[in-house]
């Protein structure tokens, strides 16, 4: 049998499952989704948002790329974010990197990795920027792992930066932001970072209150 077949065989045997436990399953959720939570991850095949968390469909909604960036001039992840944010109403962002990520890795040589180098220089500023911290966390593995939290920890921070985020801290006190990194050898995830409304944003990068009582 050809790889892809498995797959649709799967699938079916999934539907079967379900509509024997619920025969209105997928009526239900065609109806439309309500997800609390917005999952930025890494697009790494071992770390899929819904098994680690245990969730069900309808109840994250997910983007994941190369080493889980926001990036403020990709359309992607900004679309996302707005997406999520203004029309979902998601009470809770979570970015989540992984321990070992090889996105991570390759950023942290001097390789060329052709048209993924524009990618990876995101996380080589993070690099540049924690230099120090980073080189005092050991060995390779354990420089990796530093650089894994502290990119997670620039992804909130770019994503405080956005319009969105702002306005519905300001509007409607919500989302709380979590930096969370998976562990790829015992499954476990690990919650490192946390900001709410509260949390205060570099005077740089605020927008005035005026600005954020319009609509987007």
């Amino acid at each position: 049998m050809e790889n892809y077949k498995s797959l649709l065989l799967a699938n079916k045997a999934w539907v079967k499952e379900k509509l024997s436990l619920q025969n209105d399953y997928f009526e239900n959720l065609s109806k439309g989704q309500q997800p609390q939570f917005l999952w930025v991850g890494c697009s790494d095949s071992r770390v899929p948002a819904e098994e680690v968390t245990g969730t069900t469909p309808g109840e994250i909604f997910v983007h994941r790329n190369i080493a889980n960036l926001v990036v403020h001039t990709d359309l992607n992840v900004q679309s996302v974010l707005f997406y999520a944010i203004e029309v979902l109403k998601v009470k809770d962002v979570i970015v989540c990197g992984h321990y070992g990520c090889g996105g991570v890795r390759a950023a942290m040589t001097q390789q060329h990795f052709g048209i993924m180098d524009q990618w990876l220089r995101n996380i080589k500023d993070v690099y540049h920027m924690h230099r120090g911290e980073i080189d005092a966390a050991g060995d390779e593995e354990g420089r990796v792992n530093k650089l894994v939290e502290l990119s997670v920890l620039e992804q909130l921070h770019n994503i405080m930066k956005t319009r969105v985020l702002q306005r519905a801290w300001k509007m409607e006190q919500r989302p709380t932001l979590h930096g969370w990194v998976f562990g790829l050898q015992d499954g476990l995830l690990r919650d490192l970072y946390r900001f709410d409304p509260s949390s205060s944003i570099a005077e740089e990068f605020r927008y005035d209150d005026e600005s954020l009582k319009k609509p987007l």
